[in-house]
């Protein structure tokens, strides 16, 4: 039963009309004292709340509720209504303990997508309850590797909600595989069969943001010789991640806040605005609360962003699959070089769980590549990954293509990806070491389609 409080009868109808059809059974009532009455005497597993009653606007009454709420019942999710202008005071509930918020007028899928999903998590079952087969069995998971709990709690998360539209963030320090997990959740989803685009925010300038991501019309601006899609529009129907969402200037957060809220965009040029249907899924590798506490990051985007938060630990936090990560890349290595036959022998595992692994999990598979680059033999110990994971190592040049034969297209490529190996994936060491911004560099990962 959904309670929804609001002393608009016209909205209150149209909530019970929307959840009736969506199959939800509801009750409306008008007051904040009828509310506490309904939840003193019956079973509500979701409560749909206005934040202004009567005549009073400055939503005093509407945080005064919630405050009531959360303290009679902590685990009852409440998902607030307001004004696209007090989006401050929805931010200053979701700090109070709600789960979510909307703004008038709100779309209805949204609102649904959101219910939906907050009712799945309250429904939450015990972490790591469940094995590594069993999951298996229930989702698509077959591009994560790994079977340690913290990984299975994740995996469990991200499954049960990937069939919802929320939104998510997928945190983690730099190499922890937020792509590939993002990639899991649009697998299991039912956009799959739609776009699944990445954007790396980092890459993008502050006076391209809005043609990259909202489209331009031709003539938009002196160089827009013709109409060209952003990656938004280029998303709908599918999913879009938005990777490095923390490097995001502080003057394109507010634009992004619009888009994430009503779902529209505005093309660059134009006056009309498209709506669209996208799934939003952000990573990053910094703190985004202590941005937000600095001023670098906007608290109402963070809260939009983050109504599912995904937390990836690791490798030093997930030894025993480092074993199972080393045979996988591997593999992967022996058939991208032509190689067959090769494996790690026993002192090589030992010695490989037994390291910290400060770019976790890229740094792992870039150690394996280059052992099995540097050893000729068919089996790689400790000398072979100890050689592999030397800052001066010189011998995997007897590997690499003649510069003479290559072109500088792909000298540039092969230049970049030594750098990435050298630091461990760290683009800003990488970017320092080449001479180049962080957004040169991005550029050019982009342009020769490098993962990081």
């Amino acid at each position: 039963m959904i309670l929804i409080v609001d002393d608009d009868y016209s909205v209150t109808a149209s909530l019970g009309l929307l959840l009736k059809q969506a199959g939800h059974a509801s009750q409306a009532v008008d007051s904040p004292a009828a509310a506490l009455a309904v939840l003193g005497s019956e079973r509500i597993d979701l409560v749909l709340q206005d934040m202004n009653f009567s005549r009073q606007t400055t939503g005093e009454e509407g945080l005064q509720l919630l405050r009531q709420i959360k303290e009679l019942h902590p685990n009852l999710p409440v998902v607030l209504i307001t004004a696209w202008g007090s989006i401050a005071l929805a931010v200053e509930g979701v700090k109070i303990g709600a789960s979510d918020f909307l703004t008038k007028p709100w779309g209805n899928d949204q609102l649904l997508a959101s219910i939906e999903t907050i009712l799945e998590l309250s429904r939450s079952i015990p972490e790591s309850s469940l094995e590594r087969d069993e999951l298996d069995r229930r989702y698509d998971l077959s591009n994560v590797i790994g079977k340690d709990p913290k990984l299975l709690s994740a995996l469990e998360l991200i499954g049960r909600v990937a069939a919802t539209d929320a939104s998510i963030l997928i945190t983690g320090e730099s190499g922890t595989g937020k792509e590939v997990i993002a990639e899991a959740i649009h697998r299991n989803s039912s956009r799959s069969e739609g776009p699944f685009v990445k954007v790396n925010l980092g890459g993008i300038p502050s006076t391209l943001f809005e043609s990259e991501m909202f489209g331009h019309t031709r003539g938009a601006f002196t160089d827009a010789h013709q109409e060209r899609k952003g990656r938004f529009e280029t998303a709908n129907g599918g999913t879009i991640l938005l990777d490095e969402i923390g490097d995001l200037d502080f003057k394109d957060q507010v634009k992004m806040l619009r888009v994430l809220q009503d779902r529209t965009i505005e093309v660059l040029g134009s006056s009309q605005s498209k709506s669209l249907s996208i799934r939003v899924i952000s990573a990053t590798n910094k703190d985004l609360d202590a941005a937000v506490a600095t001023g670098e990051f906007r608290e109402d985007l963070l809260y939009r962003l983050n109504l599912i938060r995904v937390h990836l630990p690791a490798l030093r936090e997930r030894p025993g699959d480092i074993s199972l990560l080393s045979a996988h890349f591997l593999a992967r290595a022996q058939e991208r070089y032509g190689r067959s036959g090769v494996e790690i022998d026993a002192a090589g595992e030992q010695w490989l769980s037994a390291q910290s692994w400060p770019g976790n999990i890229r740094q792992l598979e870039h150690a394996i590549e280059r052992a099995l680059l540097v050893h000729d033999g068919q089996t790689l110990g400790v000398d072979a990954f100890r050689r592999a994971l030397d800052p001066g190592i010189t011998e995997s040049r007897r590997r690499l293509p003649d510069v003479g034969e290559m072109t500088m297209d792909e000298v540039e490529k092969a230049l970049i990806e030594k750098n990435l190996a050298h630091h461990d994936g760290n683009l800003s060491k990488v970017a320092e070491s080449l001479g180049i911004s962080r957004q040169a560099l991005y550029r050019r990962l982009s342009k020769h389609g490098i993962e990081t």
